[in-house]
Order: C-alpha cells, then structure tokens, then sequence
C-alpha cells in the first residue's frame, strides 16, 4: 500500500531547500540551495553576508539595506548567492560536488551559472524562475546542465 502524501526524491529536496531558505539574512530575498549525489544530500546553503560578516538583516550589506530596485546594483550587494555558498561549503568540507544535482528555490543568475558549469553539476532543479535568468538558463543548457523547474508541480 503506497502512502499518495510521501513526496518525490524532487519535492523532498525541494522542501528541504525551502526550509533552508528561512535560514537566509538577506533583507531582500531567502534563497537556498541544496547539493545532491545519489539521493543523499552533501552539501547547503543559503544567500546572506560571507562568514564573519554582519547580517544583512543587521545592516551588514549597504546595497540590500537600501531602495535600489530589483536586479540593479547587484555589484555592490555584500552577500553570497545559496549556490554558491553550497558550492563553496562542500569544498570547505573536501566535498566533490561533481556529478551532483542542485536544488535551489530560485533558478540561478549568471554568475552562479557559470560556478555550477564550472563545479561538474550535472541538473538544476529549481522551485520558482528569477526574473534575470535567460542567459544564465540558456548557458547551463549550452554546457549540458539539465535544467528543470518545479514551480508548476503540486507536492
């Protein structure tokens, strides 16, 4: 007898990227991603202000703490993208991450396109589009990285 209310392996690291999310100090935006190899989880993270950095919650990034709009000044933003802090955290640990899967609650922007290109990461999978992803989404396929959006998908 099958239990209909017990996730898929997509929906089960997806919630789990969602919960991490919630871990994010960033003012703007709580994203997270989470590293799969054979369904077992080797790495997360989440974007706010590198490590021994204050918040971004307690004023740690100027660019996040201040009315520029969405998508500009992105230059000037102090805090490092979930991808990239699952990336940098598995090699902080020793990890590999190639051959992995990435779960992330927003589809990545351009220059953690190229850190997932560039790491071996074989998938994206993510919960919800970023507004500025076209190039980014369209590189990772360029390289061969699958790219998969949930958003549609009930859990």
């Amino acid at each position: 007898m099958s239990d209909k209310s017990r996730p898929g392996w997509d929906q089960y690291f997806m919630d789990i990227a969602l919960v991490a999310a919630s871990r994010s100090n960033c003012t703007r935006r709580h994203v997270a991603a989470v590293l799969v190899r054979d369904r077992r989880i080797i790495s997360t993270g989440y974007n706010g202000t590198p490590r021994g950095v204050r918040n971004c919650s307690d004023g740690g990034c100027p660019r996040c703490n201040s009315d520029t709009p969405s998508g500009h000044g992105l230059g000037d933003c102090l805090c490092s993208h979930a991808e990239e802090n699952a990336i940098v955290q598995a090699a902080y640990h020793g990890i590999a991450v190639m051959g992995s899967t990435l779960y992330t609650t927003f589809s990545p922007c351009l220059t953690c396109a190229k850190m997932i290109i560039n790491a071996g990461i074989v998938e994206v999978v993510y919960h919800k589009r970023y507004t500025i992803d076209d190039v980014s989404t369209a590189l990772l396929k360029e390289a061969g990285v699958v790219v998969r959006g949930l958003e549609s998908e009930e859990k």
